[in-house]
């Protein structure tokens, strides 16, 4: 398992946004500033408790049984005994998008939700490669981080267009264009705060989630139909889902021409690269991004 000092980098999240927060209220004047910062606690707060049910919640997403979703129970139980670690919920999500999630603050309190269309597209084996990779998630603690980060989107995003609908009056000696400009500019922060966490704890998951089904292949085949299948059917970029995207084992939404810097995930091409290298039984270098 990879070390991913997880409650150092909430710290660091939490940093972020009140540096953000405290910078509109600041603009903005008079008591706006401990009214974001109330604003940010509670509902920063909120969505770290409640991470779980908000990104099930976003994809519409019913538990299932054993009797329900035999493979996807009986693979996860069985890798959850190999880890040693307690197994999550199951959720199954009615969407065709193919593509697969871990959430929850922690391990004792996680989910894990398969699409339809992923349990469609993949054969067993390639569904334990993807169901490992998620584990891992949860058992790197990424989650903690990772839903902290969605939470802090949401709120960076509301806090900007209530920013750009008040606007800040000259009388009370705000000033409209650096409203504005913290308007435009806090929704890309919040897409800067959720890079900073996604990229690298992608592929420290695939290669530990390999190492756990101890067959790296299956996840690179699995990887490589969820390349062609999200964008043949992607998700709509709906406000909760963009939020919780960087959570998912796919980029959802349709390919746009952004740089690599600003890609949500790593490309599947390299992280194919890797899991075959790691099959030859060569260890790939670690992009650290």
């Amino acid at each position: 398992m990879h070390k991913h000092y997880n409650g150092l980098k909430t710290t660091f999240l939490f940093g972020a946004i009140w540096a953000i927060f405290l910078g509109m209220g600041a603009l903005l004047g008079g008591n706006w500033i401990w009214i974001f910062a109330i604003f940010g606690l509670a509902t920063t707060a909120y969505s770290y408790w409640n991470s779980d049910k908000l990104a099930i919640k976003a994809m519409r997403a019913q538990p299932v049984t054993r009797e329900q979703q035999p493979a996807m129970y009986r693979i996860v139980e069985e890798l959850s005994r190999e880890a040693g670690k307690p197994m999550p919920r199951l959720y199954v999500s009615p969407t065709a998008a193919p593509n697969a999630f871990a959430t929850g603050r922690n391990p004792e309190n996680s989910a894990v939700c398969c699409t339809e269309g992923i349990l469609h597209l993949l054969d067993e084996r390639e569904l334990r490669g993807v169901l490992g990779h998620e584990l891992m998630h949860v058992y790197n603690r990424d989650i903690l981080t990772s839903s902290v980060a969605a939470g802090i989107a949401g709120v960076i995003t509301s806090v900007a267009q209530m920013a750009l609908f008040f606007g800040g009056s000259r009388e009370n000696g705000g000033n409209p264009f650096a409203m504005l400009a913290m308007a435009l500019l806090a929704p890309f922060a919040a897409t800067v705060v959720q890079l900073a966490i996604s990229r690298t704890r992608e592929y420290d998951a695939d290669e530990d989630g390999a190492q756990l089904t101890g067959d790296p292949l299956a996840l690179a085949s699995a990887l490589r139909k969820l390349e062609s299948g999200t964008q043949k059917a992607p998700l709509q970029p709906e406000r909760q889902l963009v939020n919780a995207s960087h959570m998912m084992i796919a980029n959802p939404f349709r390919a746009r021409d952004v740089g690599k810097m600003f890609a949500t995930h790593p490309p599947m091409a390299q992280r194919i690269s890797r899991l075959e290298q790691m099959a030859r039984g060569s260890q790939p270098g670690i992009e650290r991004l």
